[in-house]
């Protein structure tokens, strides 16, 4: 006997279908197993799937890309709190999810973005071996590199962020979860692209947890609070950052896709 569950596919960070970074949404009655779970988000193929269970007066909420389970997730976070919204009724702002990140909370704002309250991640100088590494992995060598949970490479100018490529191979040896490549933008404060071969994910649309190292980082360059920021990935979208201290605000419009069903085995 197989088990039916809703599935939404919604892209965040955009104002558009076809663009943003598409996300996976499953409501659960009640947790699944991590096994379980793991295979919905290796069927779905998509960066990230958001598992999302009601409890009491907030919400529960895991991240699974193809390969494994992560702590944090920006675009998935957003897609579901636009499915809790919109789809489940919950309209509640700000809209309370318990993580493996601690609390976080989700504003919807008048112009129609819903804005994400996620923990800052401000980089730290990197070793040179890291340094040798990425500039190797990116081929192409970074004005400077830092590092939080991500690494950070910071370039010049936009063109060579927009020109990298990367070997794969070589990045997913790098003992980092990702790599976010960024430089001065020109209509925008910064731009970005972002890798994560290590966990499944060869390039990222557009990555909401990156912008926790970048938006530090750029706030303190840029001695600004407010920035707007592009990833210029081939489906591309933009992050409004709002730095809080120790916090930093990510807000961005969503569209939806997808509504369906999905059948898995009873666990």
């Amino acid at each position: 006997m197989n088990l039916r569950l809703p599935l939404y596919q919604v892209d965040a960070f955009s104002d558009r279908i076809f663009s943003g970074n598409p996300a996976a949404v499953v409501p659960v009655p009640e947790w699944p197993s991590a096994t379980l779970m793991q295979a919905i988000a290796k069927e779905n193929n998509l960066s990230e799937t958001a598992f999302i269970h009601a409890d009491v007066d907030r919400w529960g909420i895991r991240w699974f890309t193809p390969d494994c389970e992560v702590d944090l997730c920006g675009h998935a976070t957003m897609a579901a709190a636009w499915v809790i919204r919109e789809e489940l009724g919950d309209r509640q702002t700000p809209l309370i999810l318990d993580s493996a990140s601690g609390e976080l909370h989700v504003t919807a704002e008048e112009d129609g973005r819903l804005e994400l309250d996620f923990p800052a991640r401000p980089p730290e100088p990197a070793s040179k071996e890291l340094y040798a590494a990425l500039a190797d992995a990116l081929g192409a060598r970074p004005e400077t590199v830092l590092c939080a949970q991500d690494a950070l490479a910071v370039f010049r100018r936009a063109e060579a962020v927009a020109e990298l490529q990367p070997d794969m191979a070589a990045l997913a040896a790098v003992d980092v979860r990702g790599v976010i490549a960024t430089a001065p933008g020109r209509d925008v404060d910064f731009v970005s692209r972002f890798f994560a071969p290590r966990v499944g994910v060869p390039e990222d649309p557009v990555t909401g947890s990156a912008h926790c190292t970048l938006a530090p980082y750029w706030a303190r360059r840029l001695q600004a609070n407010q920035l707007k920021a592009r990833q210029i990935s081939a489906r591309g979208g933009e992050v409004l950052c709002r730095m809080r201290g120790d916090r930093v605000g990510l807000a961005g419009h969503v569209s939806p896709y997808l509504h369906g069903v999905i059948q898995v085995p009873t666990p």
